[in-house]
């Protein structure tokens, strides 16, 4: 190592360097279920195969270890270890928006009063307001506060302070980010072993019957219905009382504990509905059919007592004495089902079936989302069989059962029982079979997986099985109805013997009651049965013999009997069964014997060395049988002499199954034929030897052995799965054993690897088998960890072909593998060209037909001849040197298995790249334990493995790097392929790094990246790719050392290969020799250095600057495996120094220059969505952006040479300008963020200070404007809206948001221009809708666990909250310190160059965050460090930033937590000292503060006025204590503004007040804003807090008007500054827009001049501020669907824009304007205006509103009884549901009839009301619904009081209204100033009447296109024959005589001419009728003008009757020809008489 400073030294040492020997070889215990591993029976001589297979189930695992993964926690899933913790060393934060939160719900408990608003509006503002601020006691001061104190020694302070109490972790705050990237985590496979499936215990609890009168016995078995499949063994138990035990004793010698359990575990792989648990019972063989012995059971009752009673005790003594006599022998007697659906939920069941079939290798799962739960499970711990799904999860149940099911003699069969339990199914079994009543208890439970005290099968006891034993449990073996795939574990050799059925039905007599005997005979002698015959219940565990129950007389009885042997190891020809029939005599004779002798019959177990199992049908010999006999089978004996008398004839009379379950013997040809050869090799046996049917020679066995390898895979999956660990063992064995068999050397390494490849092509394949999620078969992962071992090399295996072999040993002895050196130098060199240079040259094949002979032969030619492994001879090119032949090394298997993965070809090669996964995890483990074993560790890793091995390596990687490649440019499931691949490559080479030299590895790397890039043309994938392949070698735990991160740049070396390197460099030179800003790039010196981390920053470059599709993904992946780098970095226990992370950090610095050239792709957190980041707050100008020049090495990487060295770059490459790539998404710019960050806590702060000092200002306004987003991204979110608001609703709200935001804030508009101009932080309270940014963001940028947090406990929620506020504390501590930095490391100039106006940028925004009390401490120290520094600049220039940090303090003098007010009320305080003191005369400052108040106020939901005036008491105690000041008018000026403030807050208590009345509360804005008239600025603010208030209640339209108002108010005082003709003449030339503007005209006598210090100096009192005001209002009005009044808006704006020769400005305007004017055609009549109504309140309750009357405009179609709704439910709030009375009518109120107690309120409906005149200028719809003062309601009556009578009496009431404003107004309800009314006699409501239907009968008849049923619907209301009060009926009252009174004739006659036009008008309509009907409506259309012609006829001579006075010529006629209707009728005013109202 090059020589270190000492400290870097001292570290190294913590660190520990990079280890020779990284992996551990350990043998971990086997562990076993049982107590004692199931073993064959002692002493028993075992065969070579058994042992084999006993020693591959009893061996240790042999597993892998890495050393140091313990100690250097760098997997993902090991992060939780150190948050685990966390919490409890935190400290929790404490936030203003959680206090708040509580006080509110505190004030709002009362109830509320509606408080009145007086009118003061003769109050004069600012003077003292209504509350003495000196009677409050002011907070504490701080004390050092007026010291005298350098600003260094002050920022000193204030960084040690900062400095001390921080969390050491950054990442351990940051919630952990999704690991859908962590493809590093490489899951620890299963641990092979014992399947067991859902395992339930059955719990034999009682059986009785009506009578007890003998010994029951029990068993009990599983069926599948479905499957028609027994699915389990039979569990034996039986219940009886000692007294029925003590019938049998003579019968059972010994009982022992194994037999006596009453439980059974039963195991079920497959649940499903169909499964029944079937309980049979047997009793004592008696004489008697089974229903004759039953019988009793169904009659008798031992409860009844009396004769019964007598029937029972003599049963009893008849069971005894058969008892006595049959002992031995049982009967059927009866049944009964379970159905264990019942017991399962079945959905769930399939559920976990499949989750099982993952576990158990069915459902293959390749993806790798699915999996990666499960795999980071898995990873987590090795998993143990717990994981196993658990037996679903049911309650214990009890079941009880009362019927039972008598046996029928003649069904006893297993085919019989399942179409029985089918009919159960069905419910059709109890008409068929007779039942026995009962009583059965079961418990059924689900198996806990330790259950204490129980037996396995073989009955082994299970562990774990205490001392003190009860009954115990046993385990019941399962025969799944599919395959399971789950290699064997343990020793098991069972067989099952099932006897089916016997026909003896041509027998003699004497076979009646036929028994049979069977035991398992290892000879032929009497004593040969052995005892291995598992017994039943209360019994011996083992016996000899088993009889089968008894049929009663029946001669060809079914039998259903289980016998269960367990088998012995070594099985001989001699081992048989031996079949005995008996009868049994049931009656006692004289002298007669129990049993009778029927025959015999036998089954030999091996037939040809292989265990005989399935279905036979035996022939009975009827003697004895003869000697040898088993030798034969049954069906095959030679002829005898005396010959066998056989029954029938020799044929198969007796059918019977045997069935195996065993781990030994493999039942499957293929897999028997290998095994069975591989033996032979391996012992001495004698030739020819026999393989199932053919006989080998000893010259034929390297064929036949051949030809098994290849035929193996042939074999069934099921027995290759079940023996895969023995399989593989023997492959691997004779891939490097040297043989020499009959005198040959036998070659089987090709063969064997070939087999091994097929094997695992097929598992793989399997759809049966489970894969994890990297798509590795589950079954070869854990043999690769677990089991495999390098196989043991025997001493050569000689097969000897004839005597002669003695010399022939001696000369062949040599130790088998590769040529020695000596002798095959030529033929290394041909190799080694072959293998490395072109791996694909295809072998010389020798085309013969027959594949399998082509297979073998074509080996010979194989042009690697001379790298195969074969037997060496001294030949004659051995060097004469070389007298005796020299023995080659001993053949390796890594290196054996490289060779033969380099040469192999076709499919082989193709599936071994496929699946290199295995391989490679096989090359690794053999490497591990060939270093191990060779005690390499000590050797340099240099010469650890041959030169030769390095090539194939090399070779192997190159492959498959091109293998990759070309899948990825396939279809989607190929580049899938490509991915795995990739990843296992990736692992592969991560693990070569723990083995072989890092030079020789990282060539690896360097070559593989390289190769990639040539091959890939589409961006994303190759990223992508080298992203995974990176990040899982960069998760290796020596990674640090890896990176050499202690060469500080400049001095490492510069090869990638740092073996060799290591001596040559150049001692440490420190950071002062280095140019600094290259660290803080990505420099080729840097990449070569250190390289991985180079290689990963490239890829996050590239990644980042490259537009192709799909590239969002990729990013993610890019900064993901960053975050996870940096995540383990952090939370190392190495690295906990801050001097070691200091180190670390240093590596990363190129990252702050890739984060930085990414700037413009953030996300950006401070504005919404819908602008796409473009208009961003705080980027910079766009001409500084576009000259800002791009990285050249991304330039370069994108050209696709990123992995060559980088040429010097020349100035094209400085020059290529910014591209607006695609923006990231807020998650994965959150995660570079918090990287960027925690590069800035842990690097070096020096260096750091030194780096910004050097840098350009364009590329420091980028780090502010970074640090400003970060600001955002971290900003606390607290317990937030998952705990209030359901997502739903905030989904609507956050979509109305969107579009409102964005008619508010398109980013092309008003507000995007005015920030660009201004360059106007974000979150600028005075800006309509801003500050509802960072509020409406929240929902879509919070992190992804607040949405997920649904079902979290409150404990998890609190430990939650209290990490992101620790989060967001450190978060913006970081960016304080960065901040500090910036203004440290930056001279004055710079400052003055608008840097400070970036840091004050960052700063309002992290004091417009919700921030912890700690981290508002430190940011208030910091700017009170500002302000003294540089005091004076903050005052000459930031005016925007004075504004804005005036408004955000003063918030804060406002909080509830004292430590945050004492703190704001410090700054504001120094900010109007320093104020003062720089320019004597802080008006500026005064007018801001008052300014940021108004804006406060204006808010009023997030402050707390009592608070904001303790603070302005404690500053005024400053300013009194203030000794320096003292002397100066400063105490006077504070105290005058704060009074002033004072008022103001007064105002605000008002506010508070109306807060839930809106108008109320815009009526008091108003009031306010109005106070303000001298006041502009004021009036302004309060202006944009009307129209933010407006905006949020969608009422658009009034919020335009206060912005086209707040346009007025600055064009009055820019006209008064400077006289230019392009500028509207004040507020005159806002007409046009609204009436209502003149308001804003300034007072001519005003004593503000516009020039004055403070005042208007506004950003908004510019031509800019009043072009963007203009421009919002407009979005508004069209937003509000006021297009007109777009057009009127623009003619303001358009001469300022021209003037401007602002073209882009004119061209969007235009175009907007257009679209309004498209709208307006569009919409037509369609367009929808308020709705208006009248509302009154009377009453004293109403206090100043009482008999007030207001216009209320409502949106378009709001119905009365919403508007209605609505005040009611307020006002019955503020008084009580009973004090509110809403009245009805709209007649006139009379107050002195109405309760003093009760408020009263009156709505009417009104409508616009226009003189004729005005209806000439009022012709569109627009017109008729704007600038509206007077609005009409009419009021029925009668005279004698009801509102409604006949025609003739029928009066009505019009009412006209008049508002102090015109509609649209900058608000929504207007004081009515002025009411007239007058009142229409019944004639002239008539004629009112008939206009209006003559009105629409025209309307309808003209409409175009005609409407049919509209004008049907008129029609049918004129002409109608039944129409109640309908035209015939007016006529009648009015028009049937001439009136009396001449004052009437008038009228008289004019309902006569609306007659006239009424009838003409009915006429056209029926003639329109008649052309518009289809043929159905002609009766209809007959009607009609059937109807019409009937009122003509009626009408005529009403119409005719003419008033002979009224035509009278009168020389007066002009008087007459004015008196209008409306005039005549105020002058009949006076005539009507007085109602009664």
């Amino acid at each position: 190592m090059m020589q270190l400073n000492n400290l870097d030294s001292d570290l190294l040492q913590e660190l520990g360097d990079f280890p020779e020997d990284d992996l551990d070889v350990a043998f971990s215990p086997k562990e076993h279920r049982t107590l004692q591993p199931s073993l064959p029976e002692e002493g028993a001589e075992l065969d070579i195969h058994v042992r084999d297979c006993v020693q591959t189930y009893i061996r240790d695992w042999l597993v892998v270890n890495r050393k140091n993964q313990g100690n250097n926690e760098t997997f993902a899933f090991k992060k939780k270890g150190s948050r685990r913790d966390l919490h409890k060393t935190l400290q929790k934060q404490t936030f203003e928006s959680e206090i708040s939160d509580y006080n509110d719900t505190n004030c709002q408990a009362g109830p509320r009063h509606l408080k009145i608003l007086c009118d003061e509006s003769g109050r004069t503002t600012l003077t003292s307001g209504d509350f003495d601020l000196r009677s409050l006691q002011p907070d504490p001061r701080l004390t050092n506060l007026l010291q005298h104190i350098s600003a260094e020694d002050f920022e000193k302070q204030n960084e040690e302070a900062r400095r001390s109490n921080r969390p050491a972790e950054l990442f351990a705050l940051y919630p952990s980010i999704d690991e859908e990237d962590a493809v590093e985590i490489r899951p620890v496979p299963e641990c092979p072993k014992e399947h067991l499936g859902n395992r339930i215990l059955v719990k034999v609890q009682a059986l009785k019957f009506e009578i007890e009168i003998e010994p029951l016995f029990v068993s009990l078995a599983l069926y599948d219905i479905k499957e028609r499949k027994k699915i389990s063994e039979n569990f034996h138990c039986d219940l009886n009382s000692e007294q029925f035990k003590g019938f049998l004793r003579i019968h059972t010698p010994c009982i022992d504990s194994s037999s006596q359990s009453r439980s059974a575990v039963f195991s079920i792989t497959y649940p499903s509905p169909d499964i029944y648990l079937v309980l049979k019972i047997e009793k004592v063989l008696q004489q008697g059919e089974i229903g004759d012995c039953a019988e009793p059971y169904m009659v008798l009752k031992e409860s009844e007592g009396g004769k019964s009673k007598d029937k029972v005790e003599k049963l009893k003594v008849q069971a005894e004495s058969f008892c006595q006599r049959l002992g031995k022998y049982r009967m059927p007697f009866a049944w009964v089902p379970i159905n264990l659906a019942n017991f399962f939920n079945i959905p769930s069941l399939e559920r976990d079936v499949v989750e099982l079939e993952v576990l158990n290798g069915r459902g293959s799962t390749g993806d790798r989302r699915t999996m990666t739960l499960q795999a980071r499970r898995l990873s987590e711990r090795s998993v143990g069989s717990e994981d196993v799904p658990a037996t679903p999860t049911f309650k214990p149940t009890t079941q009880t059962i009362k019927t039972f099911y008598k046996q029928e003699g003649d069904r006893l069969s297993d085919e019989d029982l399942l179409k029985f339990l089918a009919d159960y199914k069905r419910s059709s079994l109890q008409r068929r079979v007779k039942s026995i009543p009962g009583l059965l208890k079961l418990e059924i439970l689900p198996a806990p997986e330790a259950l204490p005290c129980s037996l396995s099968t073989e009955l082994l006891q299970v562990k774990p099985f205490p001392e003190n034993r009860s009954r115990p449990h046993k385990e019941v073996l399962e025969f799944p109805v599919r395959e399971v795939y789950v290699p064997h574990t343990v020793y098991r050799n069972l067989l099952y013997v099932y006897p089916q059925r016997l026909n003896f039905a041509n027998r003699l007599a004497s076979a009646r009651n036929i028994t049979i005997k069977i035991q398992f005979m290892c000879g032929e002698g009497p004593t040969s049965a052995m005892p291995i015959i598992f017994g039943k219940s209360s019994g011996s565990e083992f016996i000899q013999e088993v009889y089968t129950p008894v049929t009663y007389h029946n001669k060809s009885p079914d039998f259903y009997e289980e016998v269960k042997v367990k088998l012995p190891a070594k099985l001989t020809e001699k081992h048989h069964l031996l079949f005995t029939f008996y009868h049994i005599s049931c009656q006692p004779k004289q002298e007669a014997c129990v049993e009778t002798l029927l025959g015999y019959s036998w089954l030999p177990i091996l037939l040809n060395d292989r265990l005989q199992t399935g279905h036979y049908c035996l022939p009975v010999a009827l003697d004895k049988l003869p000697a040898n006999y088993s030798m034969h089978s049954a069906e095959k004996v030679p002829p005898q002499s005396p010959p066998i008398k056989w029954a029938e004839g020799h044929k198969g009379v007796f059918n019977v199954e045997v069935q195996a379950v065993s781990s030994v013997h493999t039942q499957d040809s293929h897999v028997e034929k290998f095994f069975t050869l591989c033996h032979a090799l391996e012992s001495q046996v004698t030739f020819p030897i026999r393989v199932i049917n053919e006989k080998i020679t000893e010259a034929s066995l390297e064929h036949e052995l051949k030809l098994s390898i290849i035929c193996l895979n042939s074999s069934r999956l099921e027995p290759l799965v079940l023996f895969l660990h023995l399989v593989l063992d023997k492959l691997f064995q004779l891939a490097v054993q040297p043989m020499v068999i009959a005198g040959q050397t036998a070659n089987f390494s090709q063969f064997a690897f070939e087999s091994v490849v097929a094997i695992v092509n097929s598992l793989h394949n399997s759809q049966d088998l489970s894969k994890d999620h990297h798509g590795r078969n589950c079954l070869l992962a854990s043999y690769v960890y677990y089991v495999f071992r390098l196989p043991e090399v025997l001493r050569d295996i000689v097969k000897l072909g004839g005597a002669s072999s003695g010399n022939l040993l001696e000369s062949r002895y040599y130790t088998y593998g590769r040529t020695s050196a000596v002798s095959v130098s030529s033929r290394l060199l041909q190799s080694r060209a072959t293998s490395c240079s072109n791996p694909d040259i295809a072998g010389i094949q020798s085309a013969t037909d027959e594949e399998v002979r082509s297979i073998m032969t074509s080996r010979v030619a194989d042009r690697c001849c001379s790298r195969m492994s074969y037997y060496s001879e001294p030949s004659s090119d051995i060097s004469s040197a070389c007298t005796s032949p020299r023995p080659s090394t001993k053949k390796h298997f890594h290196e054996e298995l490289a060779l033969q993965m380099v040469v192999s070809t076709g499919m082989v090669r193709e599936s071994v790249f496929k699946y290199a996964w295995f391989f490679f995890e096989l090359l690794v483990k053999s490497m591990a334990q060939y270093v191990h074993n060779m005690d390499k560790q000590d050797i340099p890793r240099r010469s650890r493995f041959s030169d030769r091995f390095k090539d194939d390596i090399t070779t192997i990687v190159n492959v498959v790097t091109s293998e990759v490649a070309a899948l990825l440019v396939k279809p989607q499931k190929e580049s899938e392929q490509a991915e795995k691949i990739n990843i296992s490559l990736a692992f592969f080479l991560y693990d070569l790094l723990s083995l072989m030299d890092r030079g020789f590895v990282f060539n690896l790397i360097k070559h593989y990246c390289n190769q990639l890039s040539n091959k890939l043309n589409t961006l994303p994938t190759l990223i992508s790719m080298r992203l995974e392949f990176l990040r899982i070698l960069c998760s290796h735990e020596h990674y640090l050392n890896l990176n050499l991160f202690f060469w500080p740049s400049g001095s490492a070396p510069t090869s990638p290969s740092p073996s060799l390197s290591s001596q040559n460099s150049s001692s440490c030179s420190s950071f002062q020799d280095q140019k600094i800003a290259s660290m803080f790039d990505l420099t080729a010196d840097y990449r070569q250095q250190h390289f991985l981390t180079g290689l990963l920053f490239t890829e996050l470059a590239a990644a980042l600057d490259t537009e192709a599709e799909g590239i969002s993904k990729v990013q993610r992946k890019a900064v993901s495996a960053i975050h996870s780098l940096l995540n383990s970095h952090d939370l190392d226990k190495s690295c906990i120094k801050p001097d070691m992370k200091r180190k670390v950090a240093a590596l990363y610095l190129p990252l702050i220059g890739i984060i930085l050239d990414a700037f413009p792709q953030l996300h950006d957190f401070t504005v919404s969505d819908g602008r796409g980041g473009k208009g961003r707050t705080g980027t910079l100008d766009e001409e500084q952006e576009a000259a800002n020049p791009i990285n050249h090495n991304i330039a370069l990487a994108i050209a696709g040479n990123q992995f060559n060295v980088l040429r010097t770059s020349g100035p094209s490459a400085s020059t290529v300008p910014y591209k607006q790539s695609n923006i990231l998404s807020p998650e994965t710019t959150r995660c570079l963020l918090i990287c960027f960050l925690w590069i800035m806590k842990n690097a070096d702060q020096n260096l750091i200070k030194k780096w910004i000092s050097d840098l350009p200002s364009v590329q420091l306004n980028r780090i502010l404007d970074l640090l400003f987003i970060c600001v955002s991204a971290f900003e606390y979110k607290g317990k937030q809206s998952s705990d209030k608001v359901s997502t739903q609703v905030l989904q609507k709200s956050r979509d109305v948001k969107a579009r409102l935001e964005e008619a508010l804030l398109r980013g092309e508009g008003a507000r995007g221009e005015m920030m660009r101009r201004c360059r106007m932080p974000a979150g600028n309270d005075r800006f309509p809708g801003l500050n509802e940014n960072l509020r409406w963001k929240r929902e879509q940028t919070h992190w992804r666990q607040a949405n997920e947090r649904l079902d979290k406990t409150k404990a998890e929620i609190d430990q939650e909250t209290l990490l992101s506020g620790n989060l967001a504390t450190e978060a913006n501590l970081i960016i304080l310190d960065m901040q500090e930095n910036i203004i440290q490391a930056s001279s004055a100039v710079d400052c003055r160059d608008n840097l400070l106006g970036g840091v004050l940028k960052v700063l309002v925004n992290s004091l417009s965050c919700d921030q912890s009390t700690t981290f508002l401490t430190h940011c208030f120290a910091f700017l009170r460090t500002l302000i003294v520094k540089f005091g004076d600049l903050l005052f000459e220039e930031e005016v925007e930033q004075c504004s804005d940090i005036c408004q955000r303090v003063l918030q804060h003098c406002s909080s509830g937590i004292d430590t945050t007010r004492i703190q704001a009320c410090a700054t504001l305080y120094v900010l109007m000292r320093y104020s003062f003191s720089s320019t004597s005369n802080f008006a500026r400052v005064k007018m801001q503060v008052t300014m940021s108040l108004a804006s406060l106020v204006g808010k009023a939901s997030d402050f707390n006025e009592e608070y904001l005036r303790k603070s302005l008491r404690t500053i005024l105690a400053y300013a009194e204590e203030d000794a320096d000041m003292q002397p100066t008018l400063f105490p006077a000026q504070v105290e005058e503004l704060l009074s002033n403030l004072n008022s103001i807050l007064s105002d605000t208590v008002k506010m508070r007040e109306f807060q839930e009345d809106p108008e109320m509360l815009m009526d008091l804005m108003y009031r306010i804003a109005k106070g303000y008239q001298t006041s502009p600025d004021l009036r302004l603010t309060w202006l944009q807090n009307m129209a933010e208030k407006h905006a949020k209640k969608k009422c658009y339209t009034e919020a335009a008007m206060c912005l086209v108002h707040a346009a007025a108010l600055v064009a009055e005082y820019l006209s008064m500054l400077e006289d230019h003709s392009y500028l509207p003449v004040g507020s005159v030339s806002f007409q046009n827009i609204s009436s209502n503007v003149l308001e804003e005209s300034a007072v001519s006598d005003d004593v503000l001049s516009p020039d004055e210090d403070g005042v208007c100096s506004g950003r908004y009192f510019s031509e800019n501020g009043l072009v963007g005001l203009l421009e919002q209002a407009a979005e508004l009005f069209s937003t509000g669907g006021l297009w007109e009044t777009v057009n009127e808006v623009y003619k303001i704006v358009l001469p300022v824009l021209e003037v401007h020769r602002d073209f882009r400005k004119l061209s969007s305007t235009h175009s907007k304007l257009q679209k309004s004017f498209e709208s307006i055609i569009n919409k037509g009549q369609k367009r929808m205006f308020g709705t208006y109504f009248r509302v009154g309140f009377y009453g004293a309750k109403f206090g100043d509103l009482d008999e007030q009357e207001f216009v209320y405009k409502e949106p378009a179609i709001t119905k009365l009884p919403e508007i209605s709704h609505r005040l009611e439910g307020f006002y019955g709030q503020c008084f009580g549901e009973d004090c509110l009375v809403v009245i009805k009518d709209s007649a006139p109120v009379d107050k002195n009839k109405l309760d003093p107690y009760k408020a009263y309120i009156q709505i009417t409906f009104v409508e616009p009301y226009f003189d004729e005149y005005e209806m000439k200028d009022r012709v569109t719809h627009f017109e008729k619904n704007f600038n509206l003062r007077r609005f009409m309601y009419t009021t029925p009556f009668t005279q004698d009081g009801r509102p409604r009578g006949e025609l003739s009496e029928q009066y009505k009431r019009k009412t006209i209204l008049t508002t102090m404003h015109a509609f649209p107004y900058i608000k929504t309800r207007i004081n009515v100033i002025q009411k007239e009314e007058f009142v229409l006699m019944p004639i002239e409501v008539a004629i009112e009447d008939m206009q209006k239907k003559t009105q629409e009968l025209a309307v309808a008849t003209s409409q175009v296109p005609p409407d049919a049923k509209m004008l049907q619907m008129v029609l049918q209301g004129s002409v109608g024959a039944t129409v109640n009060q309908g035209p015939l009926e007016v006529a009648q009252v009015f028009l049937a005589e001439i009136p009396a009174d001449p004052k009437l004739y008038r009228h008289h006659n004019k309902l006569r001419l609306c007659f006239k036009e009424f009838i003409m008008r009915c006429g056209e309509a029926v003639e329109k009728n008649k052309r518009l009907i289809t043929a159905d409506q002609r009766e209809y259309q007959l009607e009609l003008k059937k109807n019409y012609n009937k009122l003509k006829e009626n009408l005529r001579p009403m119409i005719e009757r003419k008033i002979p006075e009224l035509y009278k010529p009168i020389v007066k006629v002009n008087s007459m020809a004015r008196s209008s209707f409306r005039s005549s009728s105020f002058r009949k005013y006076e005539n009507v008489p007085p109602e009664n109202t």
